[in-house]
């Protein structure tokens, strides 16, 4: 099966542009699949069934395993057997008609207008380091662009001229998203000021780069918006998404209409980004249940 996997995983990195994490997640998932095959002396093509992969996922529920896992796994199941039916490695799907467990809806943290001002007041806008913390917030939460946009970004990817910055989001797509005169400011600051004291060759391409010259990375920026959020006395959960999903219910919050928002945030279906009409009416709720004299 390996053999298998590993040209599935080829054929999602080059013909369908997938981003590294999902690949990493597509491999490890398949690989325990394929664990469990073995230990039941089992093979990927004989032994490939409705049954078989039933008996998997129970498998997984009875460790404990959460709703997400389980659906997640079948999704790359459901993705790996459709290939080999395609490249005739298999006359019939076994996965075909199995769907996923149904999920809960979580509903993303947001912060309040008050504790975004808070927490894009803490980098220091002297220290290069304090430029460029403060340009990534300000572009985050002025572009609702993903963490893993932001550190991609190069540097010829960014017109301040005209008030946009390009990047490539899931399936390598290309979009242009508008960028607010506040974070164009600080973006100007931090490349006049602070990116070249940080790099150490003048063809570095990284817009964002670490102390060491390097594109910074995703747990490097994870550790400086949590440094941030405890400075500014933020008590929520706060993760690399957290600018993202204000972002888009602040401007839902102010009117702007859905489709726009789905096209800023690069959401392929409008449906996901539908989820943060439901955090808008629950922040309604909270604001009438405190204001209203018979809530």
């Amino acid at each position: 099966m390996e053999g298998y996997v590993n040209e599935f995983i080829n054929y999602l990195a080059v013909e369908r542009g997938l981003a590294q994490n999902t690949l990493e997640s597509y491999g490890r998932d398949l690989h325990q699949f394929q664990m469990y095959l073995q230990n039941g002396n089992m093979e990927i093509l004989k032994d490939s069934n409705r049954t078989t992969i039933l008996s998997y996922l129970s498998s997984l529920q009875s460790k404990g395993r959460a709703v997400s896992t389980i659906s997640r796994n079948l999704a790359a199941i459901k993705s790996f057997y459709q290939y080999l039916v395609r490249e005739r490695y298999l006359e019939k799907d076994p996965a075909a008609n199995l769907e996923s467990p149904k999920l809960e809806k979580k509903l993303p943290k947001v912060l309040s207008i008050t504790e975004v001002e808070e927490l894009l007041k803490q980098p220091s806008g002297f220290l290069p380091t304090g430029l460029r913390d403060k340009a990534m917030l300000e572009l985050l939460y002025a572009t609702g662009i993903r963490v893993s946009e932001l550190i991609s970004l190069n540097i010829s990817d960014v017109n301040l001229d005209m008030g946009y910055i390009k990047c490539y989001g899931k399936g390598a797509k290309e979009r242009i998203v508008p960028l607010g005169s506040i974070a164009a400011k600080c973006v100007q600051d931090y490349i006049g000021k602070g990116r070249s004291k940080l790099i150490r060759t003048y063809e570095e391409a990284a817009l964002f780069v670490n102390h060491h010259g390097n594109r910074l990375t995703r747990q490097g920026f994870w550790k400086i918006i949590k440094k941030y959020a405890q400075e500014a006395d933020i008590n929520k959960a706060i993760t690399p998404h957290t600018l993202r999903h204000s972002f888009a219910t602040h401007l839902l919050e102010n009117g702007a209409d859905l489709r726009s928002v789905q096209e800023m945030l690069g959401h392929a279906d409008i449906s996901t980004t539908q989820i943060y009409t439901h955090v808008t009416k629950n922040r309604l709720k909270e604001v009438y249940d405190k204001t209203h004299p018979r809530a």
